[in-house]
């Protein structure tokens, strides 16, 4: 394939512990079910619950060593996880044979190809200074000319239009309410409106980061059961405003706690039923709204509002938990009208929703490969007022549905969703959809010419009306399910108001977010390898990021590892009778490798900004996918049939693990992340996953170094506790702060970290009970500054499952 205008991949620096075992750990460490309180019936206002006692704080942990910082008698060893130079160019560096070697007392690789231990020395600090703070260069005509090609929709005025009036419901939109500021509380998702995931605390810094401890521990009582065993994800991050932390658990328990002590204030349990788990029972957040128009001490003047995985908008009283009564039925908006008929597990919410200028906006997942004929990914804005519904955005039809379908109708099937977090703008009254793709992923032939026009994109909305304003299309004809799941984030770029957005293939945009012009170079790969079931469908050409990327070189047979000789070639067989002609192989009947893979670059954690620094934080994935179209009389022979006839009897499967993608002429099969069928290790060598600092001026690396320990991976999913850093898969965001400071879990190790910003070092890290598959938060109460994470653990990355809330906090006087 050629690349035009494209600069050369980057490529990381491997580690030294090629033989440590790394697959995705598969003991399930549990937690006991604490005593909770029962939640209230649905619909009815929740009675006040006693407030349930958090945990004594326990032993502090120490810091620099990664799993030195367990608690008495946990069974890890201390870490040898050491600092990563940063290349001098400011791309990842190629290790070569000087720089490398096999570590003390392991068998070198066979592939010959190690990288530099993890002992090696961190890189003077001049080399890694925080760049200046002054605004990025200019892009190249050149990549401003070609993005603009590939940004085929007509730019609209974006100026913020006047509040329209809503259908039906004359009372939105809604007067802006400024929220509060984050840094003593996190009031968005994302911390603040922009979704930089920046706080500008510091009183927790790399010189005392060392004695952080915990605070309190908080248990929702939220644990799988029954029809749930297997199937928890809860992803979850809580908003702090004021006083209070507020959350939803994985099947959708809102709760209130105190920020200061862990204990609960108060509970409202919607009572989803278990049936209606999509891949898994996850809630990542919650919004909040203030009503403008209500006094201090109304009842629900201040709202919490959470979607649902039986596909509702709730809304409660942030003071009591009660119901709010004008919202829909009893605090209650039913998603599936005008969706079709009722199939559990097929249409849920799992992101919270966007408010904007009082329009709550929502999508929705669709869950993926089942049947052509899929549920609508139709977008909707509501009032935060009444939950009346104020518009609704039918990609396929944006006119005739804007008041939602006829009598009896639906929204149009089978369009591509929004599952992931949309970006809201108060000031343009505009906000931005990442989308994902058409019902069927893996087979495009039958998709309209919208569909194509509007998967994988960028969209832009006005928020008031519905109106589109401007689009930006990341992957043409998408069949490799590179939906798009980072949450784009706002700043201010050379002057202009931008929005930049993460992929799943690892390359990194920065539009104008007015008018969704490029502001960095942006590239087109061409000679392309074609499909063999497919030779009229895949796009001769694909866009690529110019400004930063974190793509590797396409694999090779030396590429192939194993935890013993004989899984690695195992694995080299497997490379070997695969079809694989690089980035971008097409879908055929024969075994493809796909690489990255769909859970690779940056998925719905996000990136982290700091804008004093200019530095973009971005923890990623570097895994392969090994998959295969099946015919469909052999998927119909192996019983594979969609969710629409069979019920809803999956939740815990990897997404394409044996779609049947009825209406399609092929299944699809997919081993995500390549694990050998020997062990279940992963047939490519470490690392799989990294966290880098990216120059916000110059698009360079300013550090890039694996991210996660074998401790918890081994083969036949026995954990090896080995603390050798070797870059684990990973999913869930970072912090950065003013202090200085990263703090991330996400890693399949069990850690939750707090790095050096200027370096890249892990300065301190506690051993968490279950996986750090969450967004952490960091907020003031009292002049201290709190670090909290909700580990509750994944079951698609193999983590425990559970169902704490973790605060950390420098020691009082401190």
């Amino acid at each position: 394939m050629t690349y035009i205008h494209s600069r050369s991949l980057s490529v990381l620096a491997l580690t030294a512990a090629l033989a440590a075992p790394l697959a995705p750990a598969l003991a399930q460490d549990t937690a006991p079910a604490p005593d909770t309180a029962t939640g209230s019936e649905e619909g009815a206002p929740p009675e006040a619950q006693d407030a349930t006692p958090a945990e004594p704080a326990p032993e502090a942990p120490t810091a620099t060593d990664e799993d030195a910082t367990a608690p008495a008698g946990d069974d890890s060893a201390p870490s040898t996880e050491g600092d990563i130079a940063p290349p001098s160019d400011g791309d990842s560096a190629t290790p070569t044979e000087e720089d490398s070697a096999a570590p003390a007392e392991e068998a070198p690789d066979p592939a010959d190809d190690t990288a530099a231990p993890a002992e090696e020395a961190a890189a003077p600090a001049e080399e890694r200074a925080a760049p200046a703070e002054n605004a990025a260069t200019a892009p190249s005509d050149d990549g401003a000319a070609t993005a603009q090609e590939q940004n085929d929709a007509p730019a609209e005025d974006s100026a913020a239009p006047e509040a329209a009036e809503a259908p039906g419901n004359e009372s939105a939109p809604y007067a802006a309410v400024t929220p509060s500021d984050v840094g003593s509380d996190w009031p968005f998702w994302g911390g603040d409106e922009a979704a930089q995931r920046y706080s500008p605390l510091d009183q927790i810094t790399p010189e005392n980061v060392a004695g952080l401890e915990r605070a309190w521990v908080y248990h929702t009582g939220d644990l799988p059961s029954g029809a749930a065993e297997g199937k928890y994800s809860p992803e979850n991050t809580p908003l702090k405003v004021g006083d209070d932390l507020l959350m939803c658990t994985a099947m959708n328990i809102l709760v209130s706690v105190d920020a200061r002590t862990g204990e609960e204030n108060w509970r409202y349990d919607p009572e989803v039923p278990a049936e209606a788990i999509p891949y898994g029972a996850t809630c990542r957040g919650v919004s909040v709204w203030t009503d403008p128009a209500k006094a201090e001490g109304d009842a629900c003047r201040t709202r919490v509002i959470e979607g649902t995985i039986d596909a509702r908008l709730i809304a409660v009283d942030a003071a009591t938990g009660e119901p709010c009564a004008e919202f829909g039925e009893a605090g209650n908006v039913d998603l599936w009208e005008g969706i079709g008929d009722k199939v559990p597990g097929w249409y849920a919410v799992t992101a919270p929703p966007a408010i904007v200028r009082g329009v709550v906006v929502t999508g929705a997942q669709v869950k993926d490969g089942q049947d052509e004929d899929a549920p609508s990914g139709v977008i909707r804005g509501y009032d935060a007022r009444s939950g009346a519904l104020v518009w609704a955005w039918d990609l396929a039809a944006p006119d005739e549905m804007r008041n939602g379908p006829p009598e009896g109708g639906t929204y149009t099937r089978g369009t591509p969703n929004m599952w992931t977090t949309a970006t809201g703008d108060e000031e343009l009254g505009m906000v931005y959809l990442p989308l994902g793709n058409s019902s069927v992923d893996y087979w495009g032939s039958n998709r309209s010419e919208v569909e194509n026009d509007y998967a994988t994109s960028l969209v832009a909305l006005d928020a008031t009306t519905g109106d589109e304003r401007w689009k930006f299309q990341t992957v043409r004809h998408d069949v490799w399910d590179y939906d798009l799941g980072s949450q784009a984030s706002l700043l201010d770029y050379q002057g202009q108001k931008a929005i930049l957005l993460a992929s799943k293939q690892g390359d990194v945009y920065i539009l104008n977010r007015e008018t969704g012009e490029p502001l960095t170079p942006v590239g087109e790969v061409t000679d392309l390898p074609e499909s063999p079931v497919e030779p009229d469908y895949v796009a001769d050409s694909q866009p690529v990021s110019e400004w930063f990327d974190i793509r590797k070189p396409d694999l090779t047979e030396k590429d192939m590892w194993g935890f013993t000789p004989i899984d690695q070639l195992w694995c080299r067989i497997r490379f070997r009778q695969a079809r694989y002609d690089g980035y971008l192989t097409p879908p055929g009947e024969d075994w493809y490798i796909q690489y990255p893979g769909y859970n690779g670059g940056n998925d719905w954690g996000s990136v982290a900004i700091d804008p004093e620094r200019n530095l973009m934080i971005m923890n990623y994935n570097d895994v392969p996918n090994f998959n295969r179209l099946v015919p469909r009389e052999t998927a119909d022979a192996e019983g594979w049939k969609p969710i629409n006839e069979t019920g809803n009897g999956g939740g815990a499967g990897a997404e394409g693990a044996g779609d049947p993608q009825a209406g399609a002429p092929y299944a699809i099969q997919v081993n995500a992340g390549w694990q050998s069928e020997l062990t279940g290790m992963p047939c490519t060598r470490p690392p799989y996953g990294g966290i880098t600092a990216v120059d916000l001026e110059t698009g360079k690396q300013v550090w890039d170094t694996p991210i996660g320990t074998a401790r918890r991976n081994g083969p036949f999913g026995i954990p090896s506790m080995l603390p050798v850093k070797i870059g684990t898969p990973n999913n869930g965001g970072s912090v950065v702060t003013k202090g200085g400071l990263i703090f991330i879990g996400a890693a399949t190790d069990n850690l939750f970290r707090a790095i050096d910003l200027q370096t890249g070092e892990t300065l301190w890290s506690d051993v968490l009970d279950q996986g750090g598959q969450a967004n952490p938060i960091t907020y003031e109460v009292d002049g201290e500054q709190y670090v909290v994470i909700g580990p509750g653990g994944h079951h698609f990355m193999h983590t425990p499952v559970g169902d704490a809330l973790v605060a950390y906090k420098l020691p009082s006087g401190s």
